[in-house]
């Protein structure tokens, strides 16, 4: 039995619609198992922008800092695009990894076997699952280096510096080899070490880190193979370690190979238990307020959450095996149904997860 206090960043778009039904659940979860969870809503992003100004006030940072964790549905869309770059919705994200030290994203890319059909690969090579986990770095390399303008060759130019320290690969490091000893146990490491100086010592440390991790296949891959290798061939990977720049897109990818960017979890892990959970999708506002979007990866992120951060795992395996049941009983959204499917929106799609819970 456990209290447990989560800031909860709904933010914008969809954010809200989806972020609700994952409440729910949690909230059927603590009377389940006799939790108490105690939510408390902060603003990130346009929400933020909106309402003071800024796109991560430092009331935000705050709350969150004095929580357990942290949820977030999405930030982002059109109606701030004309912003400077500075203050636009994705520098709040940017900003709150920073400022609670959240290094670590775990990206899951997991096919449901209900769902194999809807992989844009073919059934031969993707088979009836998937699950790959993408470990990425998330609070250094190229997006969080020295960057600006200045005089060129060839006039104004703009810079980005890629930069990594032995420590920050090392403990990105570790949590990759510390995944794959519960998984797999193979882990590959991708990176451009045949042209990048920081590549370079990406590889060199993350060779000497699995010396301590004698029981895990370590593979070396560089980006460009590893985007295609994806493709080609996705079940050869388990866990795959690589930076901030190079895992957002690989990540991506992965998760366009599972079918549905709307069915996938990640949690972003600082030091400790403490980290911030979120799906991968973005905040979609043109279906915003409509009871259409899929809330099944933040109700995953959810669980995410209370594995990681919480050190529930029964209670976890709950929510992620009712989510099981309800796409086994052709159950969807509009973004996964086929002409067979019961089709249903948001918050039908929540209930249904309820139901299943119990």
């Amino acid at each position: 039995m456990g209290v447990y206090n989560i800031a909860v960043i709904k933010g914008d778009g969809i954010g809200p619609d989806v972020v609700n039904e994952e409440l729910k659940v949690l909230g059927r979860i603590g009377e389940k198992f006799g939790h108490t969870f105690n939510f408390t809503d902060v603003l990130l992003g346009g929400a933020a922008i909106d309402a003071t100004g800024g796109p991560i006030p430092e009331e935000t940072i705050e709350i969150c800092k004095n929580s357990d964790s942290v949820l977030l549905g999405a930030v982002g869309g059109p109606k701030w695009d004309h912003m400077p770059g500075e203050l636009r919705p994705e520098r709040g994200l940017l900003g709150i990894r920073s400022a609670l030290g959240l290094y670590a994203n775990l990206r899951p890319a997991v096919i449901h076997k209900a769902l194999a059909s809807a992989s844009p690969i073919k059934p031969e090579i993707i088979g009836d699952s998937l699950d790959i986990l993408v470990v990425r770095e998330l609070t250094g390399g190229i997006y969080f280096g020295e960057h600006g303008y200045r005089s060129g060759k060839y006039g104004e130019e703009a810079y980005d510096i890629e930069n990594y320290s032995e420590f920050e690969i090392k403990r990105i490091a570790r949590v990759a080899f510390e995944s794959a000893m519960k998984r797999n146990k193979n882990v590959t490491s991708v990176d451009k070490s045949n042209v990048l100086e920081s590549s370079k010592l990406w590889r060199k440390v993350v060779i000497e880190m699995s010396k301590d991790y004698p029981e895990v296949e370590l593979n070396h891959m560089y980006v460009d193979n590893a985007a295609m290798q994806l493709v080609r061939n996705p079940k050869q990977f388990d866990v795959i370690l690589t930076s901030n720049i190079f895992g957002d897109i690989l990540s991506d990818e992965a998760s366009q190979i599972t079918g549905s960017i709307g069915m996938l979890p990640s949690a972003s892990l600082a030091d400790g238990a403490f980290g911030l959970y979120e799906p991968i999708h973005g905040s979609a506002p043109d279906i915003a307020g409509q009871n259409l979007a899929n809330p099944i990866a933040t109700i995953l992120s959810g669980a995410m959450m209370l594995r990681y951060s919480f050190g529930l795992e029964q209670e976890a395996k709950v929510i992620e095996d009712a989510v099981e049941e309800v796409l086994n009983n052709n159950i969807r959204t509009g973004d996964i149904a086929d002409e067979n499917s019961v089709r249903v929106g948001t918050r039908e799609m929540g209930q249904a997860v309820l139901d299943a819970i119990g």
